[in-house]
């Protein structure tokens, strides 16, 4: 049985979709890479336990936040939800020819397993070369993972966050089609 810590741990996660370009000085940035490939840019920021992935795009400018902060920006938003649960979201931005899709699995593990899981993901983070933040707090070894693979009309992005507190693996597996 989960405890209300555990519970809240990862009740507090929420994605957000912006059409607008979301500044870094709303945030602590712990990590930060560009990826330029024409006809996009991708800027991929990590932040303690979230990130933000930012696309520009001919003059468009599209972001995804995860965090667990509760107070997110409003201006721009698309879409917002909790990442609690499994589930899939899809967006289309008509005007701009841009496609959104992104895939959110959460998970909470027990001690053992979650420890395990961390050593897994330090060594797949460094094989890839990730942009990683790791961190340790009161509940133990916590890290967020950004990695990125690009083509030549789309980028994919697989993004995982780390808790000790409450053992939460958070995944979130965006896709941005430039048509």
């Amino acid at each position: 049985m989960q405890s209300a810590a555990q519970q809240n741990s990862l009740q507090a996660y929420q994605i957000a979709l912006y059409n607008k370009a979301l500044h870094p000085e709303l945030f602590t940035l712990r990590g930060r890479r560009v990826f330029g490939q024409s006809p996009y840019v991708l800027e991929s920021w990590a932040l303690a336990g979230g990130h933000v992935l930012r696309l520009e795009f001919g003059s468009s400018c599209f972001c995804e936040l995860v965090t667990d902060r509760e107070a997110i920006p409003t201006h721009g938003v698309v879409a917002a939800m909790p990442c609690g649960a499994e589930r899939d979201y899809e967006h289309q931005f008509e005007k701009e020819r841009v496609n959104y899709l992104t895939t959110i699995q959460s998970e909470q593990l027990g001690e053992n397993l979650y420890l395990a899981t961390y050593d897994e993901m330090n060594d797949y983070a460094q094989e890839v070369e990730a942009v990683t933040h790791r961190w340790h707090d009161e509940s133990g070894k916590n890290m967020s993972i950004i990695d990125v693979q690009q083509f030549s009309r789309e980028v994919h992005i697989q993004t995982y966050h780390l808790h000790a507190r409450g053992g939460v693996v958070l995944r979130t597996q965006t896709i941005f089609e430039c048509r």
